[in-house]
């Protein structure tokens, strides 16, 4: 009995040790894994998740919004995972740089309608104070504030980043060349002053001077309102970057519309909203610039069609966009009605838009006060002179 008691207490020692042994092997082995393959890379999808997001700030007026705004905005968002905007109000505009042409509601739509936003801030200050800013990263979490290397000079001289620069919270990205709401205002005024000057004008040429951005008084070296030549050129990088890059499934309602869209307004924003609440798949139709002017008048567009295709192209509602789409919506092409052929179909449908916007009265509102914009442009124009002048590399665009 004894012997057996011992033989049973030998096996019993000699199981616990192997026990021991195993679970020593065991421990070695999983510390050896991780050594080998640490946490950040073989769980780093875990990790990413649990990851605080980057929020950037990125703060403007966004009056008259362009391409060149959207841009701006998309180059923000690549700098973090979250971009919360502030849209600064009517008054700080007022006090900074002059009358807004929209006000800030309609400003709030447009920004909100991009797609690269994440949040807004209605009213922001036109400079960064120190309450702002510690409101910025306290109760908005940001990280980062976020501008483009165009200087912002406040009236009294300073530097309207310099706290943020100075704490290191501040990031910079590349202007968008060629446009700016002081060119596109500009564009309008030069076509009321030729207007006024002379009815005898080639309208046509004149179409051509407008929608591009060219002002006769400033190439000939006179005074002008100080527009310049556009220096937008479209390329196929630009359009890949604001696309969204897929297409319409296999079962998708798709909906199409189509329109000048020129000076891309909130009017433009509300009605491509309801269109894109119709069905799953969005596709926009551009007009040539030769069609606008042939259909609304020989000072129309404001804006070329490369230029009206990108702002559309931000637009969040929007999949896809046709540039240089045709006038008539039909098979052959030949109908009197551009949309008789889908309304034989029964596929066409009238969209009124909520708001009474419309490019002309975008157009009215500079001609009812030119005189104010035009002080504003001949004060804008030389600080943008001095940036193309002094301008630097930065790199992200």
């Amino acid at each position: 009995m004894s012997s057996d008691a011992g033989h049973s207490e030998i096996q019993g020692s000699r199981l616990l040790a192997t026990c021991l042994l195993g679970g020593v092997v065991l421990a070695v082995s999983v510390v050896g894994f991780f050594l080998v393959y640490p946490p950040q890379r073989s769980f780093g999808i875990w990790r990413r998740r649990k990851k605080k997001p980057i929020r950037v700030y990125m703060d403007g007026c966004f009056d008259m919004m362009h391409y060149g705004h959207c841009n701006a905005l998309r180059q923000a968002r690549a700098l973090g995972d979250q971009l919360v905007v502030g849209v600064v109000c009517d008054a700080e505009i007022i006090a900074n740089k002059g009358p807004p042409v929209t006000p800030l509601h309609e400003r709030m739509i447009m920004v909100s309608a991009v797609k690269w936003v994440d949040e807004i801030i209605p009213d922001a200050p036109y400079a960064i104070t120190e309450d702002f800013m510690k409101k910025l990263f306290d109760e908005y979490n940001i990280d980062y504030i976020i501008h483009g290397d165009d200087p912002c000079i406040l009236p009294d001289g300073t530097d309207a980043y310099a706290l943020a620069k100075k704490v290191g919270r501040y990031k910079q990205i590349k202007r968008t060349e060629g446009v700016s709401s002081t060119d596109i205002v500009g564009r309008m005024l030069l076509c009321v002053r030729e207007r006024s000057n002379s009815d005898s004008h080639n309208h046509s040429s004149l179409q051509r001077q407008f929608s591009h951005g060219h002002s006769q008084k400033f190439e000939d070296g006179g005074s002008g309102s100080g527009t310049r030549i556009s220096h937008f050129l479209p390329t196929s990088r630009r359009i890949v970057q604001f696309s969204n890059g897929k297409g319409p499934g296999p079962d998708a309602r798709i909906v199409y519309i189509d329109g000048a869209f020129d000076l891309f307004h909130a009017g433009h924003v509300e009605i491509l909203r309801l269109a894109r609440g119709l069905g799953d798949f969005l596709l926009v139709g551009i007009h040539t610039d030769q069609t606008v002017s042939a259909n609304r008048g020989a000072h129309r567009p404001i804006m070329n069609l490369h230029e009206r295709s990108l702002s559309v192209l931000a637009c969040r509602y929007v999949d896809e966009v046709i540039i240089g789409a045709p006038w008539e919506v039909s098979k052959d092409m030949g109908k009197d009605n551009p949309y008789a052929v889908p309304i034989s179909m029964g596929i066409y449908k009238l969209l009124e838009s909520p708001l009474d916007i419309t490019t002309s009265t975008i157009i009215k509102r500079i001609v009812s006060n030119h005189e104010a914009y035009q002080k504003r442009n001949e004060k804008k124009a030389e600080s943008e002179r001095r940036y193309y002048e002094d301008k630097t590399y930065v790199t992200g665009e």
